[in-house]
């Protein structure tokens, strides 16, 4: 499944790449892209576990930068 996420208070382009670089490690993503000018997120990942995922996700990106929200 792929979904795309709309990000609030993405701050700079590193912190972007971090995200996607922490993201493509999580089990069961199979690609992710984190896009610091359109301040949107794509995540393509497990269908049966998707929900869970996405908890890992927004965790992972907490950790990177404190401020991001993403918009679900």
């Amino acid at each position: 499944m792929k979904k795309k996420f709309k990000l609030q208070d993405l701050d700079c382009a590193n912190c972007a790449a971090k995200m996607e670089e922490a993201i493509k490690k999580l089990d069961g993503v199979n690609d992710a892209s984190v896009n610091f000018m359109m301040q949107k997120m794509t995540i393509d990942a497990e269908d049966s576990r998707f929900d869970e995922i996405m908890k890992e996700v927004v965790t992972v990106c907490a950790k990177v930068e404190p401020d991001c929200k993403i918009l679900m």
